[in-house]
């Protein structure tokens, strides 16, 4: 049965629409809310996608009213995707206890370990759920997917794109978690929603799994991160990626920035442009 979705607000923006919808999810046996930007009509075209998922405590809304985004995706002809980044009120006991873990704080993983286990799906929620219900729902091309991200959501950029090379054809990342299996971000929601198994954590690290995959994936990825960025050592550990000898990776330093959506809005345009010269050489190809 096709999933129904509830409009909850739409608004014109750059010869587009910006809309907020909410749905039950399959996955996370709840309700899921999302954010779409569809680009101005272009008659029967179907849009490549970009996927961004937004960090620690933000909602479906928060990347869509502080990045600038949609003036650069109605250029390119680009839909973007904003997801909530856990679900909500899910009866789940401490899940609004905390900043950086439960509500606001999915970390894109499928939890194996109960209670989180019963809701939250988060990686099967944006890497299969969702794509299929926006594809079924609005022109967008199936073939034609990028994935982006900032800080939780870098990691779980990262993540989706490295494990799903077939359906990512371009990822990219602003200020990732590069390794939350050693950050105390990672550590505690892993420990929680994953076990105390550390091996099964590594399915989810970004910096393991680009080991893993060298060699054997050619999916480009764009990485920025701020010199200014105060969570720089103890949580993101971008440096640890100037070591890899990876021809699919682009890691870029700029001076001053911090972690903020000043950030993300002073380069999102070269993200989504990095994103649609992928996705549109695909089309072509």
């Amino acid at each position: 049965m096709a999933t129904a979705l509830e409009l909850l607000e739409a608004h014109a923006c750059f010869g587009g629409l910006v809309q907020r919808y909410q749905h039950y999810a399959e996955s996370c046996h709840a309700p899921m809310r999302f954010s779409i930007f569809l680009p101005p009509p272009g008659g029967d075209q179907r849009h490549p996608v970009v996927y961004f998922l937004a960090g620690l405590t933000c909602t479906e809304e928060t990347f869509m009213i502080k990045a600038g985004a949609q003036r650069y995706a109605a250029e390119l002809g680009l839909i973007l995707v904003a997801p909530d980044t856990s679900p909500r009120q899910t009866g789940i006991s401490g899940e609004d206890d905390d900043w950086d873990f439960g509500s606001g704080a999915g970390f894109y993983v499928d939890a194996t370990a109960a209670p989180w286990s019963a809701h939250y799906q988060m990686h099967r929620y944006v890497t299969e759920e969702l794509p299929a219900l926006i594809h079924r729902h609005f022109p967008a091309s199936p073939r034609q997917q990028g994935i982006c991200g900032h800080s939780m959501g870098g990691h779980g950029a990262l993540v989706c794109g490295l494990l799903h090379p077939d359906r990512y054809r371009s990822i990219s990342a602003f200020a990732p978690v590069c390794a939350p299996s050693r950050s105390p971000w990672g550590q505690k929601a892993f420990a929680a929603y994953l076990g105390s198994d550390q091996r099964r954590w590594q399915g989810y690290d970004a910096l393991a799994l680009l080991q893993e995959t060298a060699g054997t994936s050619s999916t480009p990825i764009l990485i920025d991160q701020g010199r200014a960025d105060p969570f720089l050592e103890g949580e993101l550990k971008t440096r640890w990626l100037e070591g890899l000898k990876d021809d699919r990776l682009i890691l870029r330093w700029h001076e001053g920035y911090d972690h903020s959506y000043f950030f993300i809005a002073s380069f999102i345009g070269e993200h989504l442009a990095f994103h649609a010269r992928h996705l549109h050489a695909r089309s072509a190809a």
